[in-house]
């Protein structure tokens, strides 16, 4: 671990640029998980293998439930996020508490690093070890988040909090990126066949866990622990945890704008959450592409989301983050509208279409998250980060569901993919009546220069 760096006066004092670089970089590890295994790889992997598990109706059993095998990987994502609604806002209970966030950060990376590299051995018909190890890091990803996420008001100030957030998003778009075109690669190469390519999709799941583990070193070397925002605890941290989600929840109906913007996050990232979650799913159930073509469009997206999170971090500063978050709620409506229309097996409309997402991707999600840390009582980062976190990186339920019992009951992506207009909608129409200059002095902040 590092010395901390001397003592500093005025906005500097937040951090160093080698602080700030250690907290992007665990945007590029954890990055890693959403893009190759929620986004990219898992989906149709642990399809296949749910298919090759069920019975003779196509229907496969989990927990005494019956459903079709092409729903396990929507229902489990859904399931994972409802774990997620009670252990995330205790994460970050526990990091406002803590004076050693590094460590809790780095114990919730490794679960989900570990559990990762453990689908190795998702192979055959073992659909329940890999909805159960999916679980498990997915939980432990959004706590690492989190984690990670209360750090940012102790960075940056008002004023340089989109572009840090902002810079955040597109390293992880970048490292994420990266990885993914060493696995597109092997898809390209060594993915002659089904049998070669179900097998370099698992290496490629495998690849993600050991990425992310290795990458997080950084962070827990760079960052540096400060005092327990929240006032530190010596007794059972994870007991004092229960105290302060109950307190926190009783604690928002004081800040009723906060409250309201949390819905509205929830709501609108929940849309799209289920469209990068699904999007290899209903790339290859729906429209009939194998891995050889979705994987290069995913592997576009990503690099397009790196340049598209700098571009809206550049609109907030000439529009205010607020306007440029709606802005891309309207852009998204159009492109599940779109998506509803693309033709079976025709690539360029596909690929187009992803481009579009890209764009408006990595901003709209950063500029959420800045806007946010804004609305946050002083010293209660880490608790109010694990509300919104149920519905940030690779972490949705509604929106899951609904698509999963839409293909459950009629057979095709196409009626769930629509639906997910709703969400955007909502979220606009709610996101538009927050008065956020107000709602940020309410929460005893000082708003930006610029909303």
């Amino acid at each position: 671990m590092t010395a901390e760096a001397p003592p500093q006066t005025g906005a500097a004092a937040l951090s160093t640029p080698r602080e700030r670089l250690g907290w992007y970089f665990y945007d590029w590890a954890n990055s890693a998980f959403s893009t190759t295994v929620v986004t990219a790889f898992l989906g149709p992997y642990l399809t296949a293998i749910a298919k090759a598990g069920a019975d003779a109706a196509g229907n496969v059993h989990l927990l005494g439930l019956t459903f079709k095998a092409g729903s396990l990987f929507p229902y489990a994502t859904s399931l994972s996020v409802a774990l997620q609604v009670l252990v995330l806002p205790i994460a970050g209970a526990m990091a406002d508490r803590s004076s050693r966030k590094r460590r809790l950060l780095g114990l919730f990376a490794y679960i989900g690093a570990f559990a990762t590299i453990g689908l190795l051995f998702l192979t055959g018909d073992r659909y329940a070890l890999g909805a159960t190890l999916f679980l498990i890091a997915n939980v432990a990803f959004g706590a690492s988040v989190v984690v990670n996420n209360s750090f940012l008001p102790q960075l940056a100030d008002e004023n340089d909090r989109d572009a840090v957030s902002s810079r955040g998003w597109a390293f992880g778009y970048l490292g994420g990126g990266l990885l993914f075109l060493f696995n597109v690669v092997a898809v390209v190469l060594f993915g002659t066949d089904d049998h070669s390519k179900a097998e370099v999709a698992r290496w490629s799941l495998v690849s993600a866990g050991v990425w992310w583990a290795v990458f997080t070193t950084l962070p827990l070397m760079w960052l540096r622990d400060r005092p327990a925002t929240g006032g530190e605890r010596h007794g059972n941290v994870l007991l004092d945890g229960f105290r302060q989600l109950w307190h926190t929840l009783r604690s928002l109906k004081a800040y009723p704008l906060t409250l309201f913007f949390l819905i509205a996050f929830l709501v609108y990232n929940d849309g799209i959450q289920t469209v990068i979650g699904l999007a290899g799913t209903y790339a290859s159930e729906e429209l009939g592409f194998d891995i050889t073509v979705t994987m290069p469009v995913i592997l576009m997206v990503q690099f397009m989301a790196f340049g598209g999170a700098l571009l809206l971090g550049w609109l907030a500063k000439l529009f205010g983050a607020w306007k440029t978050v709606l802005g891309s709620l309207a852009v998204w409506s159009v492109i599940v509208i779109a998506a509803y229309f693309l033709p079976e097996g025709e690539v360029l409309p596909f690929a187009a279409l992803a481009a579009a997402i890209g764009l408006v991707l990595g901003g709209s999600q950063a500029l959420s998250r800045s806007l946010f840390s804004q609305l946050i009582p002083k010293g209660r980062e880490g608790e109010y980060f694990g509300l919104y976190e149920i519905s940030d990186k690779g972490t949705s339920w509604l929106g899951p569901l609904l698509f999963g019992f839409a293909f459950d009951q009629t057979g095709s992506y196409r009626f769930a993919i629509v639906s997910l207009i709703a969400f955007f909608i909502f979220g606009f129409a709610a996101l538009l009546a927050v008065p956020m200059r107000r709602a940020i002095a309410a929460a005893g902040n000082t708003p930006p220069k610029l909303l």
